[in-house]
């Protein structure tokens, strides 16, 4: 066949070599999961990774710059998530609920992305890791507070502000980020942890925040 009547083929799709980079970080990524999960992160090193994967050291740090990196991986992957998600809300949506919105429209999504990586008990194992890990809670912590300024920055983006003038886009992004952080811990401590479970709990405690505050909270 000749060169010019070659199809050209899709090309959002990506190449091989694409491809086997992306199965060579996922390896390393469930396989530093697993290890995290079973003995501990500090008792985890790179060598026992890499050894679990077949690959260097070398190959390891070309896609994660530490354990650290490794261990957030999956958090990082959803933070990406729904950051993309909030962009793509329509404009004219208030800012509250573009991100309720973004956030109970991409579970499903969500689910996906993440299954094709881990499992959500693993993701659920790790998340508890994270927690009773020291270095790791002030990693996710120090994180937390960055996703809650790139939010808010986009919220102001969204609304025409000034992130640093006004203070309503942190305002409304800080409020948010408590109640999912509220609602992830109840969904991972909880006995139901489908998606159908993490959307109904997160729906009921974002109905809520309009009411709870607005309400006065003094018996009579």
């Amino acid at each position: 066949m000749d060169t010019l009547e070659r199809p050209a083929g899709d090309p959002t799709r990506p190449g091989l070599r694409e491809r086997k980079k992306q199965r060579t970080r996922d390896a390393l990524l469930r396989a530093a999961l697993a290890l995290f999960t079973t003995q501990g992160y500090d008792e985890t090193t790179v060598d026992a990774i890499t050894d679990a994967v077949g690959v260097s050291q070398r190959t390891f740090f070309r896609y994660y710059t530490g354990k650290e990196e490794a261990a957030l991986a999956v958090q990082t992957m959803t933070v990406d998530h729904f950051y993309a998600a909030v962009r793509a809300r329509p404009p004219h949506e208030p800012p509250l609920e573009a991100l309720r919105r973004a956030v109970l429209d991409g579970w499903d999504t969500l689910h996906e992305t993440i299954e094709s990586v881990v499992t959500v008990d693993q993701y659920l194992r790790m998340y508890q890791v994270i927690e009773s890990t020291p270095v790791l809670l002030a990693a996710h912590l120090r994180r937390s507070a960055e996703t809650e300024d790139r939010f808010a920055r986009l919220i102001a983006e969204r609304e025409g502000l000034d992130v640093d003038a006004d203070p309503r886009p942190r305002v409304a992004v800080a409020l948010f980020g408590g109640v999912m952080r509220v609602t992830e811990r109840l969904w991972t401590q909880g006995e139901d942890h489908s998606v159908a479970a993490m959307r109904a709990v997160t729906l009921r405690y974002l109905d809520q925040v309009g009411p709870a505050l607005a309400a006065n909270w003094r018996k009579p």
